[in-house]
């Protein structure tokens, strides 16, 4: 069953079987890119074994027409290689016109798979024809010289030498004295979930040659894809007439929205005031007990309430634990509120608060007295700013001290390190928060390890900077287990549409200091404005409570953009850095009212890129994937990661403690309930 559940999560529904990745991990053929795009919101992963290179690839479709690959390759003579390509359709396929698009291949990296290239896709039925011309490694056999030559002569050569790698070389793209063709043929066998590939490559593996590690490649290529379940492909080649490959990929559609599912099972608070029985720390002939109660029981917390003193209004603050969706909290609330609240409330409102915060509230009203809550919510919904509840004359007891623990079993991973490509530490963490006065939590973890490969870290930082960050591998090392934070920390807003956030303490594994957020975000408005200050100082390798020489301060003045197209959320950041480093951050998110996010940040300061090191510059790849479709139940949680290509020192912040407010509080922004009006009703 997990196995199933878990298929379906990467998988999700796919459109076409032809639409599949290739051993790079763009769509294409076996190692020849094609004009076919994933569906919209598609998120793959493939896996590529083969005797010269083996090649980790992300991949996604950051809108119907570009396509996106993040690719990690392990290359036999010992070469680790990091890259990305972005391929973007210029005609969509029709009866006469083929699918063209146009890529660029290793557009960040150092070049070893640089190519550029254009192709057109046409299909027939189950056939479907692709046919290309490529630049680069693309060009190796030689079909004709660069049309491109003749609108300028920079486009005759081609430099070889990309330095440290990491940046764009705008002067290779479509570069070179000649161009090759590439092209080949898929033919779908839909009855049995079969695909037969041939292709011819225009890449002669010249490195490869020269290597010692293949001999003298032929540039056909054959492959057969068999489908055993949506959305997982497996693949195997007979690559350049020498050898054999083997992948695997898998899809998930990171757009579709979490099937309603069926709440908790338990007896109502109602149905046991009826009976006369009694809940210790509950008064079941109140209706706001009983509300209390079943919400509880719901995955929901009733805060607080206040109702008009002639009964007709009523305003409860809620939190929600468990749905994916606050609009699917909110119908939760209405069937609760219309099985508790007496018939003469026309009016309610409900506040939700986020972890502190009351972003939102939603108004809704009955037709008539009599009329069920349920019958209208459908017609009567509107979408208002969050408020402070005034005349509280419902509250929900909470004491100082009153204490949540947790203990998880956690993993992480280091990515990329030349020596060992994945490091891991598998652990144990024991986090709680306790209430004290004025608003104010205490929040702390501690990590226990249970095993991990850190210890075999040889590589240390050579950074010319301070080593804010590029030192981590010691704290993975020498702190195996230890404190990970315990920090006082507050959080509320100031206004409807003003939200802060303040703490002190040990803030993170390397970090102890005192800092705060501000989030300034107009109701209904695409643009909010932020700020961040911080004054840290670093920990001690072994995770105590000792602390090193080094301490700083940054500052960040951040806007923010919730753009009109496709759910992307832009941001940018300029400020002073952990390393006293002044520049600025870019970052682009896809977030998704279901949880999903896929983004990309780039962070350019002052440092120059000789002294910032391999990579250039900060840059990275994240993702965020809900976890409620796999377990099968209502669950906000949620698993993500980062990807940097290298970890340096330029361009680093607290990325928990700065410029978070704004897509903390993305799922309850007004657009986010706005777009799943209908989930809220019953």
């Amino acid at each position: 069953m997990l196995t199933r559940k878990l298929g379906l999560l990467l998988a999700g529904m796919i459109q076409s079987f032809t639409i599949c990745a290739s051993d790079l991990g763009t769509t294409g053929l076996i190692d020849t890119p094609s004009a076919r795009m994933r569906p919209d919101g598609e998120f793959g992963a493939t896996i590529s074994r083969q005797p010269v290179v083996d090649i980790y690839s992300l991949n996604y479709q950051a809108t119907p027409w570009l396509e996106t690959t993040f690719r990690y390759s392990a290359f036999e003579d010992g070469l680790f290689d990091r890259s990305y390509e972005m391929k973007l359709r210029l005609l969509e396929e029709g009866d006469v016109v083929p699918e063209v698009a146009v890529g660029i291949r290793d557009i960040l990296g150092t070049g070893v798979f640089g190519a550029e290239y254009l192709v057109a896709n046409k299909a027939f039925g189950p056939l479907d024809i692709s046919i290309g011309m490529g630049w680069g490694r693309l060009a190796d056999r030689a079909a004709f010289s660069n049309p491109v030559a003749e609108i300028s002569d920079r486009f005759a050569t081609r430099d070889a030498d990309v330095g440290l790698g990491g940046t764009v070389q705008v002067d290779n793209f479509f570069a070179g004295p000649d161009v090759g063709v590439f092209g080949g043929v898929a033919y779908d066998l839909d009855k049995y979930n079969l695909r037969l590939l041939a292709e011819y490559n225009s890449d002669s593996y010249e490195r490869e040659q020269r290597l010692g590690t293949v001999s003298d490649p032929s540039p056909l290529s054959y492959g057969l894809e068999w489908q055993p379940t949506a959305g997982v492909t497996l693949g195997l080649s007979h690559q350049f007439g020498e050898q054999y490959a083997f992948s695997i990929a898998s899809n998930g559609d990171s757009l579709a929205l979490p099937e309603k599912k069926p709440p908790r099972l338990f007896i109502s608070a109602k149905d046991l005031a009826e009976a006369d029985i009694s809940l210790e720390n509950y008064d079941l002939s109140s209706w706001y007990d009983r509300l209390r109660y079943d919400m509880n029981q719901s995955g929901l917390t009733l805060l607080e309430a206040s109702s008009s003193p002639a009964g007709q209004e009523v305003t409860l603050v809620v939190t929600n634990h468990i749905y994916a969706l606050n609009a699917d909290a909110m119908q939760r609330v209405l069937v609760l509120a219309d099985l508790h609240l007496p018939a003469s409330f026309g009016t309610l409102n409900i506040i939700l608060n986020e972890d502190g915060f009351q972003p939102i509230t939603l108004n809704y009203r009955r037709q008539t007295a009599s009329t069920n809550w349920l019958d209208t919510a459908g017609q009567n919904i509107n979408i208002l700013p969050g408020r402070e509840l005034k005349s509280v004359t419902e509250v929900t007891p909470t004491n100082f001290g009153d204490t949540v623990f947790g203990v998880n079993f956690r993993t992480r991973f280091q990515l990329f390190d030349p020596d060992d490509p994945l490091r891991y530490q598998a652990f144990v963490s024991v986090a709680g928060a306790a209430n004290l006065a004025a608003g104010w939590r205490l929040r702390g973890s501690y990590m226990i390890d249970i095993d991990n490969t850190f210890d075999e870290i040889r590589r240390f930082s050579n950074s010319v900077l301070p080593h804010v960050r590029s030192d981590a591998p010691e704290y993975l090392r020498q702190g195996a287990s230890g404190l990970e934070s315990l920090y006082f920390e507050r959080k509320d807003n100031l206004t409807g549409d003003m939200f802060y956030r303040l703490y002190a303490g040990v803030l993170e594994e390397m970090y102890s200091g005192v800092g705060g957020e501000l989030l300034y975000q107009p109701f209904r408005s695409r643009l909010a404005y932020g700020f961040s200050a911080n004054w840290v100082k670093q920990r001690d390798y072994d995770k105590s409570f000792d602390h090193l020489e080094y301490d700083t301060t940054t500052a960040f003045a951040s806007i923010y953009w919730a753009t009109p197209w496709y759910n992307y959320d832009v941001a940018l950041h300029a400020g002073q850095y952990l390393a006293k480093d002044l520049g600025a951050t870019f970052e682009v998110r896809r977030t998704l009212d279901n949880g999903w996010q896929v983004g990309a940040w780039a962070t350019l300061t002052d440092v120059p890129f000789d002294e910032f090191g391999e990579g250039s510059f900060d840059k990275g790849l994240f993702f965020q994937i809900p976890l409620g479709n796999l377990l099968g139940i209502n669950s906000r949680g949620t698993y993500g990661n980062a990807l940097r290509s290298i970890q340096r020192d330029g361009g680093q912040r607290l990325e928990n403690y700065s410029g978070k407010l704004w897509f903390d509080l993305r799922g309850s922004r007004y657009d986010a309930l706005d777009n799943n009006r209908d989930r809220m009703v019953p």
